[in-house]
């Protein structure tokens, strides 16, 4: 048996967290004292931990089975929720299933059952049509930003999950959105909610920029140089908009990623792992970006577009001024646009001359190794510093995949560190090593 971790106070200190928040301690609370408990908190405010620590709780370390299941709308946030329940260090075994992700590797996972399983819904329903695992063991459900499930198609998926697992079980939905409408077949019968809807949205400061232009593109151009240096999202509502402004931001050499639901999965991903180490600084997305995705504290946003919905407006802006941080939002407004009606009166900003951002000292490598094969990120940093000579400021974040890691390291010692260690063994898997 796994040395298994449930103290509150070790996990934290795990996490680097001294304390947890209001709306956590709340939700913790809840959640361990009622069957059914419905979280609502805005985007970044810590929700996956607030019900991961009173899942975890809930746990046998002796049960060979799966114990609790978690519901996620998007790929991302699957790998998200699976990436902050690893990094708790309690002993128990995830896993993320989703679609896009090879049907082989998930069998392999449950070949050695997960004691939490975290997937999106298409994939999940899948496995239980299949009888791939058995659920008679699971005591918690949490279908996490559900509401997003519903919105793009996943009903009958979702309740043909629901219709899977033992009916006295306890359930938690999570939501970022107010208006929640929760579908006869969840089964939910009075749920506490816990409702921080109202928290920590004053940091948050909305402006408009006005373009002279129909097309924006010159105009954002000009507003990027305005900002200046800061991570941020640009949001367009379609992808062919996203290839359009992407094109436009290369052509003006700004480094940026893109993420829409039209890329391969490996593909953003990469675009994120690039976006948290700081190897690019700007991600154009559609309202895919918008909430359940793990980045960093972001500094703005901008509506290339317009939202065509209040929710929309508002997934959007979540995320920036997280967990109590200051965030602009910016609106890129052609001058005879009208607003929509949820956009009340933001200041107009005017843009000074400047120039444009400078690109980022970060340049990210590929190691063909990990987790399987027993490589750390400090085995990762000893062969780079200690083997490759790099100074701590020319080593950046570092991500452990199953299969793989990712490094941000200074750009200027990108060709000494391929030409020293591709080929070469870090532990005693022998890796390749490239820049994506």
């Amino acid at each position: 048996m796994p040395n298994i971790i449930k103290n509150q106070k070790a996990i934290l200190a795990k996490l680097g967290i001294q304390k947890l928040n209001d709306m956590q301690d709340e939700a913790h609370l809840a959640i361990q004292s009622f069957p059914n408990v419905v979280l609502l908190s805005p985007t970044g405010t810590g929700k996956t931990l607030a019900f991961l620590l009173p899942v975890i709780a809930e746990l046998d370390p002796a049960c060979k089975e799966v114990q609790a299941m978690i519901i996620a709308p998007s790929r991302e946030l699957a790998i998200q929720i699976e990436q902050v329940a690893r990094n708790m260090g309690t002993g128990y075994k995830i896993n993320a299933f989703y679609g896009g992700r090879a049907f082989s590797k998930d069998r392999m996972d449950l070949n050695n059952r997960p004691a939490i399983l975290v997937g999106t819904p298409g994939r999940v329903a899948d496995h239980l049509r299949k009888k791939t695992f058995t659920t008679d063991d699971v005591k918690v459900l949490v279908l996490d930003e559900f509401d997003k499930s519903l919105e793009i198609g996943f009903d009958d998926d979702m309740e043909d999950i629901i219709h899977h697992i033992p009916t006295d079980i306890k359930k938690i939905l999570t939501s970022a959105t107010q208006e929640v409408k929760v579908p006869k077949f969840v089964d939910f019968k009075k749920p506490v909610e816990v409702n921080y809807l109202g928290e920590g949205e004053s940091k948050l400061t909305l402006k408009a920029i006005i373009s002279p232009e129909k097309d924006k593109l010159n105009t954002l151009l000009h507003s990027l140089a305005h900002i200046g240096n800061q991570p941020g999202i640009i949001f367009c509502n379609f992808r062919n908009s996203i290839e359009r402004v992407s094109d436009f931001l290369h052509d003006n050499n700004i480094d940026h990623g893109c993420f829409h639901g039209g890329m391969e999965q490996q593909d953003r991903e990469r675009a994120l792992i690039k976006f948290r180490n700081g190897t690019q600084q700007i991600i154009v997305a559609t309202d895919l970006a918008a909430r359940g995705i793990d980045i960093p504290e972001i500094k703005f946003i901008i509506h290339y577009h317009l939202p065509v919905k209040e929710h929309e407006f508002t997934h959007r802006n979540g995320r920036t001024a997280r967990m109590h941080n200051n965030g602009t939002a910016y609106v890129l407004q052609w001058k005879e646009e009208p607003l929509p009606d949820f956009i009340k009166d933001p200041a107009i900003e005017e843009l000074h001359v400047a120039s444009l951002p400078s690109p980022t000292k970060w340049d990210t490598l590929f190691i063909s190794g990990g987790r399987k094969d027993k490589i750390s990120k400090g085995d990762i940093a000893g062969t780079f510093m200690k083997k490759g000579g790099l100074n701590k400021d020319e080593l950046g974040l570092i991500e452990i995949k199953q299969d793989c890691a990712f490094v941000a390291v200074a750009k200027s010692k990108t060709k000494h560190l391929i030409d020293s260690f591709n080929n070469s063994r870090i532990k005693k898997r022998k890796v390749r090593i490239y820049s994506i």
